[in-house]
């Protein structure tokens, strides 16, 4: 395998660099500070800027403005994205509409893509089921109605929900078959209540009570759901990733400045291993997070499928930016938990991505079963 970039690719995450470097991560009030949500909306500036440096249509192909590039780019982009919590659907959005365009037909395509690419819609996913734990695509039931479908059931923790325009919704049929319903967030049979993600940020459970849903607004491919899902998994991975790794560029520069007995902490041995430790962890995320996303942009086959390889990244991201945060919180001792430094916040959000599309319980649990369904050697 060759792990290095096009050149296509680097420009991608060196325009996310420029969009990014102006972006704090405390733009909005602490959510250790707050009751509700931070806020009510995205950064829509941010989206503006990510759209004028054509980092909103990157995965589209040129027909409808895009660049023509895959999943590898996508991550970098996010990776970006992480540093400075940036409080935007890119993921979501993105996955979404390249859903659409690999698997939604003529007149889904027309009337989304180009759009989005420019900003002016934004799409998201109900990807968390009805609890978090259970598969998604079993939380709505979908029956054909005419030529339209009817969506009933309760999808929860969908991210800006109360803000995207489209929730792409997964819903399993009679036949046992998964479809995705492109559902608008103002439509008649969908309610929307309010819930708080442990970073601050409003999520939707999204009911549906016998939603009416055109035929040429869903999409009923093959393996439509299990790609989406494997994009939004892998993206996860790569905001984890770039998360981790300005949590412990943080920690760096604490531990090289803060004093004890007259010498700074990370001469100490025992603060110097356990930044070691965690950086290994960064280095196994990285790796296993390129290793996915590589099968997801080339389609290459391998002992397993690519689902094996993203429950590999998932595992390491999970567990390996928890195990970050955590450190950086010990290291820094007190200061750590000061609202007026960003530490929290990361380690908040590092919560959230943590258990976003499942924990990596869930994922070495489908690791195992693929591994007694496709015996290695």
């Amino acid at each position: 395998m060759d792990f290095t970039f096009t050149e296509e690719q680097e420009a991608a995450a060196e325009a996310a660099r420029g969009v990014f470097a102006g972006v704090a991560p405390d733009a909005v009030p602490s959510p250790s500070l707050v009751a509700g949500a931070v806020a009510e909306d995205f950064d829509r500036a941010l989206w503006a800027r990510l759209a004028e440096a054509d980092l909103l249509s990157l995965l589209l192909d040129a027909e409808y403005g895009g660049a023509g590039l895959n999943a590898i780019a996508l991550c970098l982009v996010l990776r970006e994205s992480a540093k400075g919590l940036a409080r935007i659907p890119l993921l979501e959005s993105s996955a979404a509409v390249a859903a659409v365009q690999a698997y939604g037909g003529p007149e889904l395509k027309s009337a989304l893509l180009a759009r989005a690419g420019r900003g002016e819609v934004v799409l998201t996913v109900a990807a968390n089921g009805r609890t978090g734990h259970d598969g998604a695509e079993l939380a709505v039931t979908a029956r054909q109605e005419g030529e339209d479908w009817l969506l009933d059931g309760v999808q929860t923790a969908v991210p800006w929900a109360h803000t995207a325009d489209f929730v792409l919704v997964p819903a399993h049929t009679a036949a046992d078959r998964t479809l995705l319903a492109v559902v608008p967030r103002v439509h008649p049979g969908v309610v929307l209540g309010e819930q708080i993600s442990t970073t601050g940020e409003r999520l939707g459970e999204l009911r549906l009570e016998s939603a009416r849903i055109a035929a040429r607004d869903v999409i009923d491919a093959d393996g439509a759901w299990e790609w989406l899902r494997g994009l939004l998994a892998t993206g996860t991975c790569s905001l984890a990733l770039g998360l981790g790794e300005r949590v412990l560029a943080m920690t760096s520069e604490y531990a090289g400045k803060r004093e004890q007995f007259g010498h700074p902490i990370a001469t100490f041995q025992a603060v110097a291993v356990q930044a070691a430790d965690r950086y290994i962890d960064l280095r196994a995320m990285e790796a296993t997070l390129w290793q996915a996303a590589w099968r997801l942009a080339s389609g290459a086959t391998g002992p397993l499928p690519a689902s094996g390889d993203v429950a590999v990244a998932k595992i390491w991201a999970s567990d390996g930016v928890r195990r970050i945060v955590q450190t950086a919180q010990h290291l820094h001792g007190g200061f750590g938990a000061d609202v007026e430094y960003p530490l929290h916040r990361y380690h908040a959000w590092a919560k959230h991505l943590e258990l976003s599309l499942g924990p990596a319980a869930a994922y070495e649990e489908a690791l195992g079963d693929l591994l007694a369904a496709h015996p290695l050697g």
